[in-house]
């Protein structure tokens, strides 16, 4: 079995640690369940650990990074879930939805294997963060990797969607993470921990003007606005199936 992160995740565990802000707001909406599957689950970021829990992962290179104190991680793939109707209180799959083959098979597969929540934390592609200004090729990836919002309510039936606010220190280094901190993007090591970086070609052009932007004091003066927030609408929505 093959998988992207076998390629890219190198890293992951170091420069993606889950920030405590959105991991609460993920065991908030997992409810009072107390036997979850996380699918799609790499490292172990945001996985509760006072509950029993089983990761679904199909990168090897990801399941070496879980620690030691980490859920038991099977090798599989979201649209073939090993595990019988209802296995589950309820399910979890954080900022990977746009790597599965399959997105809807998968989806349909965590209904079927969960009678509960079903909690999601994805991107809305329709969504143009500041970053995307310098890197438009950001623009069509995601266009071409995310489900759209009203994808969610035909594969899973009812569901509830909310902004899932980044603040400005955020320890998870996931795409748009650094919004208040733009000079981040300007290292190759932190770009290594988004797997967008890995997928657009020909990002050279944007960084540079971007690094000439923050040294002439333009991006502050375009952004400025930005920089009395704590928090910012990136894009990122939480996405509940109940």
């Amino acid at each position: 079995m093959s998988a992207l992160y076998d390629d890219i995740g190198t890293n992951y565990a170091e420069l993606r640690k889950p920030d405590p802000r959105i991991a609460n707001a993920i065991e908030q909406a997992l409810g009072p369940a107390r036997v979850i599957l996380n699918v799609g689950a790499g490292a172990g970021s945001y996985e509760p650990a006072d509950r029993q829990l089983i990761a679904v992962e199909p990168s090897l290179q990801m399941i070496r990074q879980r620690g030691p104190l980490a859920a038991p991680a099977i090798r599989a793939s979201a649209d073939k879930l090993p595990f019988a109707d209802g296995s589950f209180e309820a399910s979890m799959a954080i900022l990977t939805l746009h790597h599965w083959p399959d997105k809807e098979a998968g989806l349909r597969e965590m209904r079927r294997v969960t009678r509960g929540p079903i909690v999601l934390l994805t991107f809305d592609p329709s969504h143009r963060p500041w970053l995307t200004d310098y890197l438009p090729q950001l623009v069509m990836l995601d266009e071409g990797q995310m489900p759209k919002m009203s994808d969610y309510e035909r594969w899973l039936g009812d569901v509830r969607i909310s902004p899932m606010l980044v603040p400005h220190d955020c320890t998870d280094g996931f795409l748009y993470a650094y919004w208040r901190r733009p000079s981040a993007y300007l290292d190759a090591r932190t770009r290594s921990g988004s797997s967008s970086f890995w997928a657009i070609k020909d990002v050279e052009a944007g960084l540079t003007k971007l690094a000439r932007d923050l040294d002439t004091g333009e991006w502050e003066r375009r952004y400025s606005e930005l920089l009395a927030r704590e928090e910012y609408d990136a894009g990122y929505r939480m996405v509940i199936s109940p």
